[in-house]
């Protein structure tokens, strides 16, 4: 079976138009996805709600609010259970499935959320921020491979971006959370326990949702595989989708045996895909959107406007035009591409932060025109940033590993993610106070143009391509467009 002929790749579907589907086209797999992508709304929840229960965490706990060691801790606790569960993710994954892995994640992350509600001291929140971390990193690696396996090629972008649109509602979710519970008795309690009823939902949910149809196929559980793909496409397209898994499988099986971390950089191709992946999200972070998200009530009241009221209200706009440009990236991945769409993304996100150094240099306390700049180079960011760079880092991740490496790579590029979100989040503030607010904005943006050059030179293109054509990107860069290689592409 050549590539053009492969089940989902372009050749295929020029030749059986009527097999090709639509975003809406099947209400399974869109409920599959947005079970899933649940994990990313408590992902997105969890790095939103934190900045205002510390407000109220202070005033019940003495050593806290006495401490700014302490009030870091508990802030930067989950990143670092998120840092080891994104890490044994991936191995989680490839041992027990997507669907195990989504069942731990929900079991560790609910157990984190009722212990902080219910913490008597300091010592058991900062262990259950620990444990939310250890499940939204597990999710974080799980969720948009889940998605990705289960879904047709050529829509398989939009469904993976539905996952960070979940992120992104979960940050927009966590504002209106913060805002509602702030007159309510045991407020911060209220706003971290709540985060344990999506996780239960999900729970629930994912008992009666398939495994990978992929991942059972290496596990030589084909019956449930058949079964699965059977509720995805139609006779038609079933027959050719199973004969050709069928096919793969057992060359897989023989490749996944004995997968170590230390394998993906003894082969070159693999290699050359993992510093792709873990480079767009180390750039994701880098290029300054965990600064915004965890920070923009800062941002603003920097930019001269101390009311409290005024930042927030202006916080949850910014997280809520995060949501809808997410909402813009689902259609446009799919219909512009993965790398076009990141370079816009960029050459805007580049442009605000101009914008934003520009205002804070030039700021004065008895002039706020600046300050209305910087709410605009702000809103600039978001509007840029969320439907290219926000989308397109977890959905090149969940597309560019052979099945093999999907779940190794996957959990490794994730705790690139939390590493460089961890860096970032720790850092801008005291590098803001050294240097000054302008000249850090200034900094992000040179960071966004070496991203500019990585993507152009580095990221393919992977839109409507199935997993076996993007495996041959990799084969043809690292060892060149040989006849011998495709060949044996081919062949497989």
């Amino acid at each position: 079976m050549t590539m053009q002929s492969t089940p989902g790749s372009s050749g295929y579907l020029d030749l059986y138009p009527d097999r090709k589907m639509s975003f809406f086209k099947n209400p399974y797999i869109l409920g599959l996805t947005a079970v899933a992508g649940i994990g990313g709304m408590l992902f997105g929840y969890d790095t939103g709600v934190i900045s205002g229960a510390l407000l109220y965490i202070k005033d019940d706990f003495e050593e806290v609010r006495n401490s700014n060691f302490l009030q870091e801790t508990i802030v930067s606790m989950a990143i670092a259970g998120a840092i080891l569960g994104a890490a044994a993710g991936g191995w989680i994954n490839d041992a027990y499935g997507r669907k195990k892995a989504t069942l731990i994640a929900d079991v560790i992350f609910g157990s984190g959320a009722i212990g902080m509600a219910a913490a008597p001291n300091h010592y058991v929140l900062i262990l259950g921020r620990f444990l939310v971390g250890l499940g939204v990193g597990v999710a974080s690696v799980t969720a948009p491979v889940y998605i990705a396996e289960a879904s047709p090629s050529e829509i398989r972008g939009s469904l993976v971006s539905t996952n960070v649109l979940m992120i992104t509602g979960g940050q927009f979710l966590s504002y209106i959370v913060n805002l509602a519970f702030t007159r309510v008795p045991g407020t911060w309690r209220w706003m971290l326990g709540v985060s344990a009823v999506p996780a239960i939902v999900q729970f629930t949910l994912m008992l009666f949702l398939p495994e990978s149809p992929r991942w059972l196929f290496t596990k030589n559980r084909k019956n449930e595989a058949v079964d699965v793909l059977s509720k995805i496409y139609d006779f038609a397209r079933l027959e050719d989708e199973v004969d050709f898994l069928t096919a793969q499988s057992e060359q897989e099986r023989q490749r996944r045996k004995d997968i170590r971390f230390t394998d993906v950089f003894k082969s070159k191709e693999i290699k050359l895909a993992f510093l792709v992946g873990a480079g767009l999200q180390a750039f994701q972070q880098f290029t300054g959107i965990n600064t915004v998200m965890y920070y923009s009530p800062t941002i603003v009241q920097m930019a001269g406007f101390e009311s409290n009221e005024l930042a927030l209200t202006i916080s949850l706009l910014v997280a809520g035009m995060n949501a809808a440009g997410t909402i813009l990236g689902i259609y446009l991945i799919d219909h512009a591409g993965r790398k076009i769409l990141a370079l816009s993304s960029l050459g805007g996100v580049f442009t605000s932060l101009i914008i934003l150094a520009f205002a804070f240099t030039n700021q004065s306390s008895d002039n706020q025109l600046y300050g209305w700049i910087a709410v605009l180079g702000l809103t600039l960011y978001i509007a840029f940033f969320s439907p290219g760079m926000g989308p397109v880092p977890w959905t090149v991740n969940s597309e560019i590993y052979p099945e093999e490496y999907r779940g190794i790579c996957g959990g490794m590029s994730a705790t690139v993610c939390w590493v460089s979100n961890l860096i970032v989040s720790q850092s801008f503030l005291s590098i803001a106070e050294v240097l000054g607010t302008g000249a850090t904005f200034l900094i992000l943006a040179g960071i966004c143009v070496l991203a500019f050059v990585f993507v152009a030179t580095c990221v393919p293109e992977t839109k409507g391509l199935t997993f076996d054509e993007v495996e041959v990107i990799w084969k043809e860069r690292a060892w060149g467009k040989n006849q011998d290689t495709r060949n044996l592409l081919s062949s497989a």
